[in-house]
């Protein structure tokens, strides 16, 4: 009788198990299912006026790890074949050391990008706030969405959901390690329920401003 008892909790608690990680995987297949179609190369995608560029950290130094290197490296490309007019850089500055969006447009410059051709968003702390100042201080309903595979479900998501209606190219111009893939993707697992909770519940303002739009109205 008590080896029924254990059985049943151990089975239990195994039904329970599975239905918790099902629970926490599937929001991100939706994700996933509702990106796929809405991912373009570059040469593929539908020219827009503007790219956004979300950032992904910097060294010690200040410099742009590869992540950030290969997503600013492919919007230059956007705009070297005339796919897009502008490039919205956006990262975090809430430091006076740390200034993602400046090291991302000395890079772009350094690949040959205009500076007149990029605007720079130092608000742009998560994907959330990214998206929303697009639409708030940007003028933005409408771009090119940078960033590597594994997020981009996440970016076109948040930014569709907001009102800027993005598709997405992947920036993975280098081979990753198994290791970054791999915890990039868990990290996306819970990202994307954050993200979930930000759209339907939660509503957070990001640091907001005075509007200024890239594109002049009459344009």
């Amino acid at each position: 009788m008590r080896r029924k008892f254990w059985k049943f909790l151990w089975r239990s608690a195994l039904v329970l198990g599975l239905l918790g990680i099902f629970g926490i995987l599937l929001p991100r297949l939706i994700l996933v299912l509702y990106a796929k179609p809405r991912i373009f190369s570059i040469k593929e995608v539908m020219p827009r006026r503007v790219a956004i560029v979300f950032g992904a950290g910097l060294w010690r130094d200040g410099t742009p790890t590869p992540v950030l290197q290969d997503r600013v490296g492919t919007a230059a490309r956007l705009y070297f074949e005339g796919k897009v007019d502008k490039l919205l850089m956006s990262g975090d500055n809430r430091y006076v050391d740390y200034n993602e969006p400046e090291a991302m447009r000395q890079y772009a410059l350094s690949l040959g990008v205009p500076d007149e051709a990029m605007v720079l968003d130092y608000a742009g702390r998560r994907t959330y706030d990214t998206c929303y100042r697009a639409r708030d201080i940007f003028g933005i309903d409408s771009a090119i969405l940078v960033t590597q595979e594994f997020h981009l479900p996440r970016a076109i998501f948040l930014c569709n959901m907001l009102g800027v209606e993005g598709v997405g190219v992947p920036a993975d111009l280098q081979y990753y390690r198994k290791i970054s893939r791999a915890l990039w993707t868990l990290r996306e697992v819970f990202a994307t329920l954050d993200a979930i909770n930000d759209i339907y519940y939660k509503k957070p303002l990001p640091v907001l401003g005075n509007p200024e739009p890239i594109f002049a109205t009459e344009e």
